[in-house]
């Protein structure tokens, strides 16, 4: 069934989530890939060293970044390319909170955003012994690819979530998330009032 998402994956100069460097992302509408872009990133300070381990696992250098753009010009594109979408990653969870913690290093309010894990997705999909990226992506038919690259594990995403919800029937991200059982995530202002709504004071009455 055609899905409409925009899939995303960042990479991080080291271990610190507010160090991005580098983002792909992916709008697929109806179940086809209808745009794609790649950028790289200035981490801010202090989160701009690159880690000689992070190095080997993506290729990205400062010397690669350092005339790239911080997050503060990227973020109004990425609330341009996304639009209203749900966003989809594997291991949402580690490329929501590059988001979070990017913008909050730049003193940027962490934006609204609506999540689907495709990793979860794709243990309540495939029989795999592994669910890394690039084993689930060649379960979905989607193969040789860069991976660590982030234009290609976000087209890699994206392939997983268009083949699990024609398998299980779902036309759209809701729908897939009820017949898997993922949670749907959210980060920015609406995740923080339901964070209080949830353990505030009103949450014990």
């Amino acid at each position: 069934m055609p899905v409409s998402f925009t899939a995303i994956d960042f990479e991080t100069a080291n271990s610190s989530a507010a160090s991005a460097c580098s983002v792909g992302v992916v709008k697929v509408v109806d179940g086809v890939v209808v745009e794609r872009e790649h950028r790289y990133i200035r981490p801010p300070f202090p989160h701009g060293d690159f880690s000689p381990w992070n190095v080997r696992i993506h290729g990205i250098t400062a010397e690669m970044v350092a005339e790239a753009a911080g997050w503060a010009s990227h973020l109004p594109w990425l609330r341009e390319f996304a639009g209203d979408d749900w966003l989809v990653a594997h291991n949402a969870g580690f490329d929501m909170g590059v988001i979070a913690k990017t913008s909050e290093a730049h003193g940027l309010a962490v934006p609204d955003f609506r999540y689907l894990c495709s990793l979860q997705v794709a243990r309540r999909t495939y029989h795999l012994d592994s669910y890394r990226l690039p084993v689930a992506a060649m379960a979905a038919g989607f193969e040789d690819f860069s991976h660590h690259d982030a234009l290609a594990d976000a087209e890699a995403c994206a392939a997983i979530v268009v083949h699990a919800a024609k398998r299980h029937d779902a036309d759209d991200l809701e729908r897939l998330a009820h017949v898997t059982r993922v949670k749907v995530g959210t980060i920015g202002a609406a995740a923080t009032a339901q964070r209080a709504s949830l353990h505030g004071p009103m949450a014990l009455q």
